[in-house]
């Protein structure tokens, strides 16, 4: 069974993405191990340090 619940501390978000954009990045985590809940959440950390 898989849950789709999220990880205690962890929080949703939607957002809109271009469909092309999302798609070939989708694919370049997929390739890197990486998912792209985390690359946004490190992408975020970067920024707050700024």
């Amino acid at each position: 069974m898989v849950s789709s619940q999220v990880k205690k501390g962890n929080a949703k978000l939607t957002l809109s993405i271009n469909e092309k954009i999302l798609g070939i990045y989708k694919k370049h985590c997929d390739k890197n191990g990486m998912t792209i809940s985390k690359q946004v959440e490190i992408y975020m950390k970067e920024q707050l340090k700024k």
